[in-house]
């Protein structure tokens, strides 16, 4: 009976662990990041609005060719232990893509919504190219918006790439897609941190 007693106290913790660490992220923090994903195909989906970007239909301004991303060793090469690489950061990248129109949202901006909003980006590897995310930014405002954002690919919590994102211009309540290039893909990469620099 006592072996029960605390095999129920510790699920109950559990759950109420669960419904805090669910709760604790519904406010719209001053960055969003995501993490390696494991599909094999590169393709985000806009949770909002459910439209697919793939390799085909994203922009490629910022993309490298192949050739210049060709490899000496592969990414299996480097798997045995990605934290171990010697990946030095390089100087602040800025992109200029072309965005996808995505739809529209209802002006909400005010007190407690801000002028952007970026919502949890997507990261997944072009193979034998570079690190691929998805923004989605959100104009909540009645008036156009030049936004920025910044981006860093990290590795085991360490910096890979700086990159800085200038958005199109985003009309009244536009909701755009736009994607920004990482580092290499021989260039181990775990997790990427977004935020909105400006407005």
């Amino acid at each position: 009976m006592n072996i029960a007693f605390r095999s129920l106290s510790l699920l109950l913790m559990a759950g109420v662990a669960a419904i805090g660490m669910t709760t604790g992220t519904s406010a719209q923090p001053s960055g969003v990041e995501a993490g390696v994903t494991p599909r094999g195909a590169a393709e985000f989906r806009d949770p909002k609005t459910g439209k697919v970007w793939t390799p085909e239909n994203v922009s490629k301004d910022n993309q490298t060719p192949a050739a210049a991303a060709a490899q000496v060793s592969t990414p299996a090469d480097k798997a045995f232990d990605p934290k171990a690489q010697a990946a030095v950061p390089t100087v602040m990248d800025v992109q200029q893509p072309r965005a996808s129109l995505m739809g529209l949202v209802p002006i909400t901006a005010g007190p407690n919504v801000p002028l952007v909003t970026i919502d949890r980006p997507s990261l997944q590897a072009i193979p034998g190219e570079r690190w691929l995310t998805a923004l989605y930014v959100t104009n909540n405002s009645a008036a156009d918006v030049n936004a920025q954002v910044g981006c860093t690919f990290t590795n085991g919590g360490r910096a890979v790439q700086e990159t800085r994102i200038v958005v199109p211009t985003a009309g009244p309540g536009q909701r755009l897609g736009v994607p920004a290039y990482g580092p290499r893909t021989d260039v181990f990469v775990d997790r990427v941190l977004c935020r909105v620099l400006t407005p």
